[in-house]
């Protein structure tokens, strides 16, 4: 029993022990320092490609279609024939034409001879001067017969070439609109027969707003951006990838769209693969121009607050201290261009914010290190190994008093 005791008194006496609390260590965190450089300033818009030169075919006569002779869709060259119409009719009226030619120029045989022969006698007064007058005007009626005869023969001649369709540019070729056979109006929708789109070139089209033309203007008056004299226009795909060929800007619209607020820009783009193709939508990236003085930190190390942006610094003493910053341009796939709010020098934490707590100091370790878990780091000491409890003793049956 008195074992028993003394063992209750131990332990009683072991709880009333307080522990000292042990003081939490500041938190690991990797650091940049803001180092302000020259980068290259990049406009990104959403674009379109359009045909640098797309004709649409149009009859210029009116027939039976005879002949489709290219394959819809595919790559046309300049004067490849596209369309054939009925030809005999035109050739018809060519021939009629140049006999009308051939009659008239054979009264102007006669008009010219009589002529010759009325001026002497005239001159002798053998003949009167009407009768001069008379072979002066029949002269020169009939020469003015033969120029109209051979007007119409050249007009009859243009609509039998017109009978035959072929592709002003090189470029791909639509659907015909119009099927072998048909009757073709040069007067009404059916003489519309296709279109032919050049593609090499290529235009790209992309907007600009007045938004982005009052920023840009601001930026440039105070220093933050250089513009260059040209411009330089890469493309990327829908699938992400880089289209090889770089581009020129070759127009820009001298006033804005009263629909949308904004100008139309257009670069030509070579185009040798035809790896695109009009109406395609792409992602234009202006470039040539640079901002000097950028300050740049990875987007870790940004962080959204109740009233915007900011970013955690280390002051020389390493607490960490709360930075309202203002956003500028992404640059690369992950820094972000800071516009206000860091100045050379400052320590931005990158790696383990949110960990941080402002105005409590911190420890700065290698970059990749302030997310490790090492021993020792929640306790801010190498833990001690649990005092082994003795087993206890077996305590020995007292035997029981024997029974009187």
């Amino acid at each position: 029993m008195a074992v028993a005791v003394a063992c209750a008194a131990a332990l009683i006496a072991g709880c009333s022990k307080e522990t000292a609390p042990s003081q939490r260590p500041p938190p690991a965190v990797s650091v940049i320092t803001v180092e302000p450089q020259t980068i290259p300033y990049t406009l990104s818009f959403v674009a379109q490609t359009e045909s640098s030169q797309q004709v649409n075919i149009v009859a210029r006569v009116s027939g039976y279609l005879d002949k489709i002779a290219y394959h819809e869709g595919d790559l046309v060259k300049q004067g490849q024939l596209l369309f054939q119409l009925d030809p005999r009719p035109f050739q018809a009226q060519l021939e009629a034409v140049q006999g009308e030619v051939q009659s008239q120029q054979a009264r102007l045989v006669n008009a010219k001879a009589n002529l010759e022969r009325v001026k002497p006698l005239a001159q002798q007064n053998a003949l009167s001067q009407a009768d001069l007058d008379r072979a002066q005007g029949e002269y020169d009626a009939s020469r003015a017969a033969v120029y109209t005869a051979q007007a119409k023969a050249h007009e009859a001649e243009l609509n039998l070439g017109y009978t035959t369709i072929r592709s002003p540019v090189t470029g791909l070729a639509s659907r015909s609109l119009q099927r072998q056979g048909a009757f073709v109006n040069a007067m009404a929708d059916s003489a519309n027969l296709t279109y032919v789109a050049a593609i090499d070139p290529i235009w790209v089209n992309f907007s600009v707003s007045q938004n982005q033309t009052a920023k840009l203007r601001d930026d440039t008056q105070k220093g933050r951006i250089i513009l260059p004299k040209d411009y330089e226009v890469d493309l990327v795909l829908s699938d992400g990838a880089i289209y090889p060929h770089k581009g020129k800007i070759n127009f820009a619209d001298p006033s804005f769209s009263q629909d949308t607020g904004s100008f139309l820009v257009r670069a030509v783009l070579p185009n040798p693969k035809r790896e695109l193709q009009p109406g395609m939508f792409v992602m234009a990236n202006v470039k040539g121009g640079l901002r000097p003085n950028a300050v740049v930190v990875p987007q870790l190390a940004v962080q959204q607050g109740s009233n915007g942006h900011l970013v955690y610094v280390v002051n020389q003493a390493g607490v960490a201290e709360v930075r309202p910053v203002i956003l500028g341009d992404y640059y690369g796939e992950k820094g972000i261009v800071i516009v206000d709010g860091l100045n050379k020098g400052d320590r931005v934490v990158v790696d383990g914010a949110l960990k941080v707590i402002p105005g409590q100091p911190v420890k700065i370790v290698a970059p990749g290190e302030a997310g490790a878990v090492k021993a020792g780091d929640a306790a801010g000491k190498t833990p001690e190994k649990p005092a082994e409890i003795p087993p206890e003793k077996p305590v020995e049956k007292v035997p029981a008093p024997a029974k009187n």
